[in-house]
């Protein structure tokens, strides 16, 4: 395939996902006969949703990096600290844990019955604004961790020498070295994790407690769900792409963080810490263990609590092939996708068209901010007089699993291909090679990274819920749908035991992504 030809590929892929998009705010704008209810916007209640949405958001992105910072700064310097591997995939496992699995794990742990629940006195409350921080700083502090500890990892052993020749003080060599390698990834990592929490669904619908702890994705849901009031589900969702979005662009401009990157740096020269520094980086890693592991402990218990015996293994059998099924299809799909994507905005950046670059990567990651209860009514509406959806309804759940992890295989993808193009293109073009010669060398190159970015849309693809609720049927359950109904209907040993299954395939999953990865 000629380069013409693969960026005419790509952009008809992107206009496809680009479609899929307009066709869903189209067919709500088309059932309603109007458009969004701009009145909304003057409204207190408008407002209290904008307001906690943003202040959610950015206490989560806060907390998260201020607590991610020293655990790590403890694994840069002590890194002999045992089972660290571990604890990285640990940190992977956390990020991308289906959303329900980490609810049922809280409840149990802190909840009304939590085992917790007695240390944390009388007025403690799991549901609110408590719960959806904690819930948010577990998924999201483990990304922190890896992409600081990355930067760090970053440092050159030139900046130490010079430090220990000049007899810097620790403070001075946080000020000096540390904070600067970081400075400008502090934003960007902030940013993300600002987006991902302000488009949260699950969590703040499960911990949320109540109309006060409302965010803009669960008001779109209760708007479409509870009232069918679709002029304002369309003010929520264009107010919602509008922040989101614009803050996504603002961070897309400012490079991307390759958190998944292995570690090939020497570091002969890190400065030793003080033993009393020693203790406080090995008790900051200790507790970091233990805080996330806590969680997933304590859905342990919850087998005990009834008699499995009479459970029938089959009701998980299906669910969790099901699962798998629509995760693998999703992955091949997504990835597929995003090589296409890539190829144009490859050509833009090599032709050093910078701004015509920023603009397809926006588009291509549109997904990652538009609201994903939205998309999947909008396609419900439009597509529902025209076709079975009871028994076609699976294949929209396969399309937007796809559409919605297409931006992290781009987010992971571009920076080895961008890579491969600085080193390896204008060779390649001096030295005539086919299409087919180019990708035979830029195989090997991309081939860890590929397969990383496998394992890890797989993971986010397997724990899908909103998609499912609205084209999901019950003779076709997945996994975390089934997880769902059982903690609805207060069966807590089914929920538990589903919860560990799909905690131990996602363990699974990172184990040999890791091991792929570190062979690389």
């Amino acid at each position: 395939m000629s380069t013409h030809t693969a960026n005419n590929t790509g952009l008809v892929a992107l206009t496809l996902i680009m479609l899929l998009t307009g066709l869903a705010f189209y067919g709500l704008i088309g059932f309603s006969g109007q458009g969004a209810d701009w009145q909304l916007l003057q409204d207190n209640y408008f407002h209290s949703i904008l307001l906690f949405s943003i202040k959610q958001a950015l206490l989560s992105a806060l907390i998260s990096v201020l607590l991610a910072w020293p655990v790590a700064r403890a694994l840069y310097y002590l890194p002999s600290l045992p089972f660290q591997s571990s604890f990285l995939s640990l940190c992977i496992l956390c990020f991308v844990m289906p959303t329900l699995v980490l609810i049922t794990g809280l409840v149990a742990l802190l909840g009304r019955d939590g085992l917790l629940t007695p240390m944390l006195g009388e007025g403690w409350n799991l549901y609110g604004l408590n719960g959806i921080l904690i819930a948010h700083v577990y998924l999201n502090l483990p990304f922190a961790v890896r992409v600081l500890l990355q930067q760090l990892n970053n440092i050159p052993d030139l900046s130490w020498k010079l430090a220990t020749q000049l007899k810097m003080t620790p403070w001075q060599r946080l000020r000096r070295i540390e904070l600067p390698m970081v400075q400008s990834t502090l934003l960007q990592l902030g940013g993300f994790i600002f987006v991902l929490c302000f488009n949260s669904f699950a969590v703040v619908l499960a911990l949320g407690g109540g109309p006060r702890a409302t965010t803009l994705e669960v008001a779109i849901y209760q708007a479409l769900k509870y009232d069918f009031n679709i002029p304002e589900a369309l003010t929520l969702a264009w107010t919602q792409l509008l922040i989101a979005g614009s803050l996504f662009l603002l961070i897309s401009r400012l490079g991307q963080s390759n958190w998944l990157a292995v570690d090939t740096l020497t570091r002969e020269h890190t400065p030793k810490p003080s033993p009393l520094t020693r203790y406080l980086h090995r008790g900051i890693y200790v507790s970091t263990w233990c805080c996330l592991l806590l969680p997933m402990v304590a859905l342990i218990p919850g087998l005990t609590q009834s008699d499995l015996s009479r459970f029938e293994p089959m009701a998980l059998l299906q669910p969790t092939l099901t699962s798998l099924a629509i995760a693998v299809v999703a992955a091949l799909v997504a990835i597929l996708f995003a090589l296409m994507i890539l190829a144009p905005i490859r050509q833009a950046r090599r032709l050093r068209q910078s701004r015509r670059a920023v603009v397809l990567e926006w588009i291509s990651t549109h997904t990652l901010v538009a609201p994903a209860m939205v998309i999947s009514v909008g396609l419900y509406v439009l597509l529902l007089p025209h076709f079975d959806l009871d028994r076609y309804g699976m294949v929209m759940v396969f399309v937007l699993n796809a559409a919605l992890v297409i931006p992290f295989a781009i987010q992971q993808l571009r920076p080895r291909l961008l890579q491969y193009d600085a080193q390896y293109y204008q060779l390649g073009r001096s030295l005539k090679l086919s299409p087919w010669q180019h990708w035979t060398i830029q195989w090997p190159f991309i081939k860890a990274t590929f397969i990383s970015c496998f394992a890890l849309i797989l993971l986010l693809a397997i724990g899908d819920v909103a998609i499912f609720s609205i084209f999901g049927n019950r003779d076709w359950t997945t996994l975390p749908w089934l997880i769902y109904s059982y903690a609805g209907s207060y069966r807590i040993a089914e929920a538990s035991l589903a919860s560990m299954l799909l905690l131990s395939i996602c363990a699974l999953i990172v184990w040999a992504f890791e091991r792929v990865r570190h062979h690389a």
